[in-house]
């Protein structure tokens, strides 16, 4: 007879004090995205930010070393969103299905998840052939996102979450999903068009091993 499954732990809910921290700094990313839309990367400066949201330049810098940096909250909102959706997918679904679902659901605008985000994004990722400090931050947001979707992806795989194969099923998954995200941005299509593609590249990705649709 097998064991019963254990149940997982909860896991700790943040403080006071990190909500806090995590909503100044989303503002602070806002503000900075409405900035660079507006003027440019260059034509922003860190007291431009720090003005526009009302707090001091000192206050600013205990958040972020650079300008740049302070979109880094936003371009990672929707990698949280992803992995914190694949991580509470039912034991026993098939991967490639998490990895659909996740990915459709965390890019569809939803109520508490306005279609802004995604047209911020649009803004800063347009910006960044323009602006390589800018690109940098892009990059290291998906290196984070990465990381911590190897643990999640080797869980609905039954693989070794420092194995090769967890790696690479990370490091694929992420990658499609970035190209999803920056083919919509270039396009004009309208939010929903960021869940259409990263359907379909995941599809493609997949190849041979899944069924048609």
């Amino acid at each position: 007879m097998s064991e019963p499954e254990r149940p997982q732990p909860d896991r700790p809910q943040p403080s006071l004090t990190e909500r806090r921290k995590a909503a100044t700094q989303q503002e602070i990313a806002l503000a900075a995205a409405r900035l660079f839309a507006e003027h440019g990367a260059e034509g922003t400066t860190a007291e431009d930010v720090a003005r526009t949201c009302g707090i001091s330049l000192r206050t600013f810098y205990r958040y972020f070393r650079t300008k740049e940096d302070a979109v880094a909250p936003l371009l990672a909102e929707g990698s949280r969103q992803w992995i914190a959706l694949l991580a509470g997918t039912a034991p026993g679904t098939p991967p490639l299905t998490a990895l659909l679902d996740s990915a459709r659901a965390s890019l569809t605008p939803a109520p508490g998840r306005a279609a802004e985000a995604l047209d911020w994004t649009r803004g800063l990722l347009r910006a960044m052939p323009a602006d390589p400090a800018l690109r940098d931050v892009w990059h290291r947001v998906h290196h984070d996102a990465e990381t911590a979707l190897r643990p999640v992806l080797a869980r609905l795989a039954g693989l070794d979450p420092e194995g090769l194969d967890a790696r690479l099923l990370a490091a694929a998954a992420n990658t499609a999903m970035r190209l999803a995200v920056e083919t919509w941005a270039a396009g004009d299509a309208p939010p929903a068009g960021a869940a259409a593609l990263a359907d379909t590249v995941f599809r493609r990705l997949a190849g041979p091993l899944l069924p048609p649709a």
